[in-house]
């Protein structure tokens, strides 16, 4: 036997739910006896213990039964609450409508109401009226390579020593170490030129010529200029062989266009002082060598880490160069920069893209929407009043003169064919890295500014990434003419 009167396991005769039970007994007793209740299992426990007893006092209460009428209706039959509504029936008085201060709150309402209309149809015409301003140009495509080959009949390699006018430290070459394809597509890789040449650090800083000429050296040389060709290593007038060597892609004579787009997909490289670019030249110099012919930087970036002052490896700027000399280049007029936020351009592959008309040329990063540099040429506004030389510019006591004078166009120099570079260059001495800025170890003036940067390898050389991801990656190049196929 338990303690409550009956053996664990025993099954327990039915409780009539169909009659009323009172808490407690109807007949007369002592107050102070404990009262005799009938053990009343719970239907949905599975316990074999009885509900605590209720206090006498409770009489009031009583347990639900099948007669919800009896006991307001509060239950249904399955001893279930019922939902009682207190919703407000028959006739009431609403006063508050004959309120005059609602009225007011209703003409309010009406007043927010049409001007919100107002709104949205305002809102609804800018936008078309924006949308209809855009220009819709018709393009044919031209030009497009994902790299299954490096295709020597479109891409040419531009060898050359001395920089190319920016006074960069890399010798661009042919070799297959610099310029490569894999599955990944294009790599354009710098690499030092001791690792991948007979040359010794020694023979680097002297007594050793480096002759890429076509008379008197390999011939692989792509300028005329001996100067860009030949060089010979002499510590004592700080002349040396360009200690990195990487690769210059250009489509000059094969692929070109005037007024269209040009979209590259591409992921950029890591490491102090490279600098990747993806740009266009002028196939002719019709007004004269640099910057009067112009020039489209569509990507130039740094593979420096985020803190570099100037922007590293999660920002680049597109430019435009022009201008009647170079010293007078009016680039700060036509440049602007975007960054990535909680990542960078060596993580992923992006679309730099560039759209030229008549009318303007903007670039953009991944859509068209998101436009980074916006330049319009209006038929009032030619470059030459943009440029602000309109009141004269001399160089040396000589009045320098309009290179676009002859022309009937409104946007010269930028109404020629122009041809797609992609490049990986190692440091510069032009001001693209700014001197005693992000520990740079050389000066663009020094005499042995080469020499300086070499001699500090062991600070960038560590940051440079792994095999390709020290070089520049293009998974696509598109081009796009305008006008109709």
């Amino acid at each position: 036997m338990s303690k409550h009167g009956f053996e664990f396991g025993e099954r327990q005769p039915p409780v009539d739910f169909s009659r009323d039970i009172p808490l407690t007994s109807q007949s007369t007793r002592n107050p102070f006896d404990t009262p005799q209740q009938e053990p009343v299992p719970r239907r949905s426990s599975k316990s074999y213990f009885p509900s605590p007893s209720l206090r006498p006092e409770d009489s009031s209460t009583s347990i639900r039964t099948s007669n919800p009428e009896k006991y307001g209706g509060s239950f249904d039959e399955n001893g279930k609450h019922r939902f009682k509504s207190y919703r407000l029936r028959g006739e009431y008085e609403k006063s508050w409508v004959k309120d005059p201060k609602m009225r007011k709150g209703r003409i309010g309402n009406w007043v927010l109401r049409v001007f919100v209309i107002i709104g949205f149809a305002l809102c609804a015409y800018i936008n078309y009226y924006a949308y209809a301003g855009v220009a819709k140009h018709e393009y044919c495509l031209v030009f497009e390579d994902n790299f299954q080959t490096l295709d020597k009949n479109v891409w040419q390699s531009q060898v050359q020593i001395d920089g190319f006018g920016t006074g960069s430290f890399d010798w661009t070459t042919t070799d297959s170490k610099n310029a490569y394809v894999d599955e990944m597509g294009l790599h354009i890789v710098p690499t030092l030129t001791n690792e991948t040449t007979k040359f010794t650090n020694e023979q680097i800083y002297h007594g050793t010529n480096l002759n890429l000429t076509k008379l008197e050296g390999d011939g692989s040389c792509t300028s005329t200029a001996t100067i860009s060709c030949a060089i010979r290593s002499n510590s004592t007038l700080g002349t040396m062989i360009p200690p990195v060597r990487s690769a210059r892609l250009i489509t000059k004579g094969k692929k070109t266009i005037k007024y269209g787009r040009v979209e590259v997909t591409a992921k950029l490289p890591v490491g102090d002082w490279l600098w990747p670019a993806i740009w266009m030249m002028p196939e002719k110099s019709v007004y004269g060598e640099w910057p009067r012919s112009g020039e489209i930087d569509i990507m130039e970036s740094r593979g420096n880490g985020y803190n570099y002052p100037e922007g590293g490896k999660d920002w680049y700027t597109s430019t435009l160069h022009w201008g009647p000399s170079w010293a007078n280049d009016r680039y700060w007029k036509t440049t602007y920069g975007r960054n990535l936020r909680r990542s960078d351009f060596t993580k992923e592959f992006n679309t730099f893209g560039l759209e030229w008309s008549e009318d303007y040329i903007f670039t953009y990063l991944n859509s068209r929407l998101v436009q980074t540099l916006y330049t319009g040429f209006k038929k009032d506004l030619t470059m030459w009043k943009l440029g602000e030389f309109e009141n004269g510019v001399a160089e040396n006591k000589t009045l320098l003169a309009n290179p676009w004078a002859n022309t009937t166009t409104h946007n010269a120099p930028f109404d020629q064919d122009f041809y797609l570079i992609l490049n990986v260059a190692v440091g510069a001495r032009n001001g693209w890295f700014l001197d005693k800025k992000g520990n740079k170890t050389w000066l663009d003036a020094g005499a042995s500014a080469q020499w300086d940067f070499y001699r500090e390898a062991g600070t960038w050389l560590p940051t440079w990434g792994e095999g390709d991801k020290r070089g520049m990656t293009v998974k696509s190049v598109k081009m796009w003419q305008q006008g109709k196929c």
